[in-house]
C-alpha cells in the first residue's frame, strides 16, 4: 500500500442508535471531498449498513464478498459525491454482525491491498459497545462521539467513553451534538457529559459544536443525498461544512503512526487482545 503521507482516521460513534451518526459520517465526508480532500468512508456497521442507501448508491459487491475471498477490498469500492470512496457493508447479514476475532482481523488486513492515496478515512461504526465498535475506535486516531437530546443518548455515550478510557486507555474524545434546536442546547448536551466525565474519568473532552435540527436534512435523506449536496445553503449543511473545516485543523498524525498500515496493525492488535481476554 503506497501511502506517501499520513492518513487521518476518524471513528464516528455514538453509544446509542438513532442519533444520526451515519448522517454525520456521510455529510462530513462529502464536505471534505468537496473541499478537495481525498476521502474514504468505511461503513463499519457490519450488521445494519446504510451508507449506500443514504447516498443512493447501488454497490454490486460489499464486505461479505471480501470475507468470502471473492473480491478484494479495492474491487468493492464505489464512488460517492465529490469523488469520495465508499467501502460498502451488507445490511441484515447475520454473519457480518457476528464476526470472529480472526475474521475481523482478516477483514481489516484487506486494507493492505488498497492503493488509493487518501487524506482521511472516516469509519461509521455500529451503535453501542460491541467488539467491532471498540476495535475501530481503538485503531482510529480520533473518536467523534455523536449525541442528541435524549437521556439514553447521554448515558450510552458516557458508557462508551467510560469503556474506551478505562479498559483501553483512550483519553481524548470529541463530542458533536446532533439535531440540536439551538446552539445553547448543543452546548448543554456537551456539558452534561462533561460534568460526569470530569468527575469519574481521566479523559480530555472537546466540543465540536452542534448540527441544528433541520427539515432540509430529512428531505435530503428522502432524496438519498447528503444535505450538503442537496441543500448546500441549509442550516445543517453549513454546520457540516464548519465541522469539516474543524477536522482539517486537527493535529496531523505523525509519519510513523499516521499510515493506513499502522491503522491496520492497531486494529488487528486490538482484535487479538480481545480474543486473548475471552479465552
Amino acid at each position: 500500500m503506497a501511502q506517501p503521507h499520513p492518513v487521518r482516521v476518524i471513528a464516528v460513534t455514538s453509544g446509542k442508535g438513532g442519533v444520526g451518526k451515519t448522517n454525520v459520517s456521510v455529510n462530513l465526508c462529502v464536505s471534505l471531498a468537496n473541499s478537495g480532500k481525498r476521502v474514504m468512508l468505511m461503513d463499519a456497521d457490519l450488521g445494519l449498513a446504510n451508507v449506500d442507501v443514504m447516498l443512493g448508491l447501488h454497490p454490486q459487491y460489499n464486505l461479505t464478498h471480501v470475507l468470502d475471498g471473492e473480491r478484494t477490498l479495492e474491487e468493492i469500492l464505489v464512488e460517492g459525491p465529490g469523488g469520495m470512496k465508499v467501502v460498502p457493508a451488507s445490511s441484515g447479514t447475520k454473519r457480518l454482525a457476528e464476526l470472529s476475532p480472526m475474521e475481523h482481523a482478516g477483514l481489516i488486513r484487506a486494507f493492505s491491498e488498497l492503493s488509493h492515496d487518501i487524506d482521511t478515512l472516516v469509519i461509521d461504526t455500529a451503535a453501542g459497545i460491541s467488539d467491532s465498535v471498540v476495535s475501530f475506535s481503538r485503531a482510529a486516531q480520533e473518536v467523534l462521539v455523536v449525541v442528541c437530546d435524549e437521556p439514553a443518548s447521554i448515558t450510552d455515550a458516557y458508557a462508551l467513553i467510560k469503556l474506551l478510557s478505562r479498559e483501553y486507555g483512550i483519553q481524548h474524545f470529541r463530542v458533536l451534538a446532533n439535531m440540536a434546536h439551538s446552539a445553547q442546547e448543543g452546548r448543554e448536551l456537551y456539558n452534561k457529559i462533561l460534568r460526569v466525565t470530569d468527575r469519574y474519568l481521566d479523559v480530555t473532552m472537546e466540543f465540536m459544536g452542534a448540527i441544528p435540527y433541520d427539515d432540509y436534512l430529512r428531505k435530503a435523506v428522502r432524496k438519498q443525498k447528503a444535505v450538503v449536496e442537496a441543500f448546500p445553503r441549509s442550516r445543517s449543511a453549513m454546520a457540516f461544512k464548519t465541522l469539516a473545516q474543524k477536522t482539517e485543523k486537527w493535529p496531523i498524525p505523525s509519519a510513523a503512526a499516521g499510515h493506513l498500515e499502522f491503522f491496520v496493525e492497531r486494529l488487528i492488535q486490538s482484535r487479538n487482545n480481545g480474543a486473548e481476554m475471552l479465552s
